[in-house]
């Protein structure tokens, strides 16, 4: 039985049919993303994984400033293998998992498991500053904290979700999109979860988390 193929992947094939039924030849510029979206009837965070996921396959380009642009007619194929989760809903399931997890985290954690987020937070903002992305320390902050639900189910779950982002379809949403601008903002988001499990403020966690991974899951999709 094959699997069900993904939101993104079903826009992405109408989105190659109409390129080749209009047609629009290899150079010309599509419509604007909104018209796209209309013409389709999607929503345009998912029009943009689909347009994401047509570019790692080569049918278009997507020119920063200019506009989406055909590269190819393609083949009359359907896209056959998934380019990794939908990012957009990765950070949905993201936001809602490690929120719960960390109201478990802010009962039981200690001042040693403190002191160690705060250290990974001073290596990422020296990443930061160093003009690299410190993708690894942001794996251990989040890793750090699922380790201490003391539940180790929870614990692969997120970090299965989180090395999702090296998937086809995140990594190149990442090149993209991540920007100095961007780290630091996450940074900063950071700091405030930590904040709050530092003042014992098991809601102020949940919501400082939820309010960063949907903040994340913007930022990949809307640049």
């Amino acid at each position: 039985m094959s699997e069900p193929k993904r939101l993104y992947q079903q826009i992405a094939d109408q989105l190659r049919n109409l390129i080749q039924t209009v047609p629009y030849p290899p150079g010309t510029r599509l419509p604007a993303e909104r018209e796209l979206a209309q013409t389709l009837g999607v929503s345009r965070p998912s029009l943009r994984e689909a347009l994401i996921a047509l570019e790692i396959e080569g049918t278009i380009e997507i020119r920063m400033g200019s506009g989406i642009y055909a590269l190819s007619t393609g083949k009359t194929a359907q896209m056959s293998r998934s380019l990794g989760e939908s990012p957009m809903e990765l950070m949905q399931a993201r936001a809602v998992i490690e929120s719960a997890v960390i109201v478990q985290v802010a009962a039981v954690i200690g001042p040693e498991s403190l002191r160690a987020l705060r250290a990974i937070l001073d290596a990422m903002d020296q990443e930061i500053v160093n003009g690299r992305k410190p993708i690894e320390q942001d794996r251990q902050f989040h890793l750090t904290l699922a380790g201490q639900a003391g539940n180790l189910v929870l614990q692969d779950i997120v970090a299965t979700l989180f090395d999702e982002r090296h998937s086809p379809m995140s990594d190149h949403m990442r090149g993209r999109f991540e920007t100095p601008e961007s780290w630091r903002a996450a940074y900063h988001e950071h700091e405030r979860i930590l904040a709050c499990l530092e003042s014992r403020n098991p809601l102020g966690a949940q919501a400082a988390m939820h309010q960063h991974l949907v903040a994340s899951g913007r930022r990949w999709l809307e640049g």
